[in-house]
């Protein structure tokens, strides 16, 4: 395991979390290399024997460390926005191996991805085509474009992540989209070549992800009897990691179905994995400040907060909680709330919870991997946190923690 307690201490592969602590301070969002690299070979193991593509979903956890060591393995990327462009090519990824997904794109992100040899742009309106039509156009070149098709199916996942849905605003209509392939077939400026498509994350079971192959592939037969050819299908990513006591099929069970669905149609299989990759691999450390017991709940105050971790008051996500140093029982323990010191009545980290801790206790909030750094943010001009990637023995500082300076470096006082 990535994440074990060694001679009583919480340890992420062979380096106790207290001596991270020490070394780089909390609240410090904490990697393991073996856990992400893993993650991936388990999709291009199970993928293997058919034209297959894995790219990464950059939104998850978009540090250049990860970026770089999934690129090294040889992975593709998922982006959706020109920002997260730049972050790919800076670590070494490749644009011709990048799919930029994304509603509203703007004319700058399409010129800047076209003008780096973007391998697809996921067209997800008909005004969007219209647009990257004209700038590829005036730029002399093709846009290599695959249109992102809603197939109206439900993920049964949680409304906010839910994204397959007729009312939902990602891709085209599952109706409009062969009258939308014909019409691009005729345009100068675009070059078909694929379809995709993605119905929500925390994906646990593999048949509504194989009812919507189902649908897209019917549309895909359609367009090839029009002589509309296209390269590659896209899968989309959402696969569900364990949080709580869920229970998700594993990646080989979405990848084989993938392929069964798929059958011997040429096209490539390309998944977009981001939480099934890095969800697990990290932990946010953080250490008590205050035990604060009171007559209708008790608090753990720490110093993380929700700037640093969102997924608690945002979608009511449950993480573990983890004592860096081991209890040997919890079950007399009292019950708290583990709270930050962000002025806002949402924010935890966890509640209702039995854990034995005082003030300077360490705890590990897990699950912490995906979707934590990358949606923090400086409310009540709180410096985001520092991020350390481990390999073995080895903890390598990844991104250091930033200054109070560093918060209005940008500003200036208008005279």
């Amino acid at each position: 395991m990535s994440f074990a307690y060694r001679s009583g201490m919480l340890c992420a592969e062979q380096v106790p979390l207290d001596e991270l602590a020490r070394r780089f301070g909390t609240p410090c969002y904490v990697y393991s290399r073996a856990a992400i690299e893993g993650a991936y070979r388990e999709f291009a193991a199970e993928a293997r024997g058919r034209s297959a593509q894995i790219c990464y979903s950059v939104k998850a956890n978009s540090n250049l460390a990860v970026l770089a060591l999934l690129a090294r393995l040889g992975a593709g990327f998922d982006i959706v926005s020109g920002g997260e462009l730049a972050r790919v090519l800076a670590a070494g990824g490749e644009a011709r191996r990048t799919l930029f997904s994304g509603v509203g794109k703007s004319a700058a992100e399409i010129q800047y991805a076209l003008e780096q040899g973007i391998g697809c742009l996921n067209i997800e309106s008909e005004p969007e085509l219209e647009r990257v039509d004209a700038i590829s156009r005036r730029l002399g070149r093709r846009a290599p474009i695959a249109f992102r098709v809603n197939p109206d199916i439900d993920a049964k996942t949680h409304p906010y992540v839910s994204t397959g849905l007729r009312e939902n605003k990602f891709g085209v209509a599952h109706e409009d989209a062969e009258r939308l392939y014909r019409r691009a077939a005729g345009m100068a400026g675009i070059e078909i070549v694929g379809i995709g498509f993605h119905i929500g994350s925390l994906l646990l079971d593999t048949a509504p992800f194989v009812a919507a192959i189902e649908r897209v592939v019917a549309l895909l037969d359609r367009l090839e009897q029009a002589a509309i050819r296209l390269r590659h299908i896209d899968v989309g990513g959402g696969i569900g990691i364990r949080y709580k006591d869920e229970k998700p099929q594993p990646i080989a069970a979405f990848v084989a179905d993938a392929m069964d669905a798929l059958g011997k149609r040429r096209q490539t299989l390309v998944f977009d994995p981001g939480r099934s990759i890095v969800g697990n691999a990290g932990a946010l450390l953080t250490r008590v400040e205050y035990v604060k017991r009171g007559t209708a709940r008790s608090f753990l105050v720490v110093d993380a907060a929700m700037n640093d971790l969102i997924r608690p008051p945002l979608y009511s996500a449950w993480h573990e909680v983890r004592p860096v140093q081991e209890a040997e029982s919890a079950a007399s323990a009292p019950v708290y709330d583990i709270v930050g010191p962000v002025c806002e009545s949402a924010d935890f980290l966890a509640k209702d919870r039995r854990i034995a801790a005082r003030e300077g206790d360490l705890l590990a909030i897990m699950s912490a991997g995906a979707y934590g750094m990358a949606m923090s943010s400086n409310y009540n001009s709180r410096p985001r946190a520092a991020e350390v990637l481990v390999d073995g023995a080895t903890a390598h500082l990844v991104r250091r923690r930033e200054s109070v300076d560093e918060l209005f470096a940008g500003e200036r006082i208008a005279q």
